[in-house]
């Protein structure tokens, strides 16, 4: 309903700034759909806001809102490229090594500010917004003294080796093989959450975590936990990333993902089953309002405004059935105790 509502009001904000509005709507929502190229381009970009939304969603299940996803995501990235290019491997094995470094740089970020808040109470929300911005030039210092191409026309990497590349599969995209491990990812976080002690831990100190302790449950480490395994899962999105449509590493900024990663969650309620169809979701709405802006009147910026109408409705209903279960509970006391 939130989705239906923020999008039936930026029907309306179309027909009144556009001379156009129905060529407009018709570009947002079917302009993806008009060629392969257009779809293939939601997919490839669906990919790694699946990474970091799963990893958003890992974090939130605790409560802990660690937003370093971005940073690590970053990291994950720099990692790969370090690999690929200063090491000389088979090509399967130059993969699986490139991604698995990749996630523990990941996972290696996202643990700073969850041992502070494990160690000393420190907010990880502060913590970890500033260390976004420390991993960033740490990231720029490896690039430019140690993975930098001086022969490059501009500050990148030496070239990715082939064998270190993510293949493409579908002709006239560039969709890759991280696809499937994005999807193979969202199975096994759904497990590790539902199935799993670890996962119980997890969600059971998101929901109280007074009585997470009071029932045995290590609040420390399921706090550490939760962080570095949401980190580790947007570094191996940063090195899915770049080895599936990258030719070399040249990132100069802060890619912006983790933050899509927060969008994601929200949109998906924290449930990593229903990450791929929020990722897809916002996607195709990033996608359609380019197109729109391309051949009609209207700005690509009117996804900005539905994205914040989105947010602001999921969250507006969060807090209303909060405050409703206390009326509940208060009507139900008043009514147990007639005097």
């Amino acid at each position: 309903m939130a989705i239906v509502i923020s999008l039936l009001i930026a029907f309306i904000i179309i027909f009144i700034v556009s001379d156009q509005p129905m060529e407009a709507i018709h570009s947002l929502l079917l302009g993806p759909l008009s060629s392969m190229r257009n779809f293939g381009t939601v997919i490839e970009m669906m990919i790694p806001i699946t990474f970091t939304g799963l990893a958003v969603s890992i974090m939130f299940q605790a409560a802990q809102f660690n937003l370093a996803s971005e940073g690590s995501f970053f990291m994950g990235a720099v990692a790969a490229a370090a690999v690929a290019t200063k090491l000389s491997l088979p090509p399967v094995l130059s993969i699986m090594v490139c991604l698995l470094v990749g996630a523990v740089a990941g996972a290696f970020v996202c643990a700073i500010p969850a041992i502070l808040k494990a160690r000393f109470n420190a907010s990880e929300m502060v913590s970890s917004l500033m260390l976004n911005y420390v991993v960033l030039f740490l990231g720029l210092f490896i690039l430019n003294f140690f993975l930098r191409d001086p022969s490059f026309g501009m500050l990148a990497s030496f070239p990715l080796p082939d064998g270190s590349k993510l293949i493409h599969f579908i002709p006239k995209t560039r969709i890759h093989a991280g696809l499937f491990i994005a999807v193979v990812l969202v199975i096994v976080t759904y497990l590790f959450l539902y199935k799993t002690k670890s996962g119980y831990s997890i969600r059971t100190l998101g929901q109280n975590a007074k009585f997470a302790h009071y029932s045995g449950i290590g609040v420390g480490g399921a706090i550490v936990s939760s962080q570095m395994i949401g980190g580790a899962v947007a570094g191996l999105g940063g090195s899915v990333e770049l080895l599936g449509m990258y030719d070399r590493f040249q990132w100069t900024s802060l890619p912006g993902y983790g933050w899509d990663g927060v969008i994601i969650a929200i949109l998906a309620r924290n449930k990593p089953q229903y990450v791929p169809l929020a990722a897809f979701f916002l996607a195709y709405l990033r996608i359609g309002s380019g197109i729109m802006a391309r051949v009609t009147d209207v700005p690509s910026e009117l996804i900005i405004i539905i994205q914040s109408i989105m947010i602001m409705l999921i969250t507006a209903q969060a807090l209303l059935g909060k405050l409703k279960h206390k009326l509940v509970v208060k009507e139900t006391i008043a009514n147990g105790n007639p005097s």
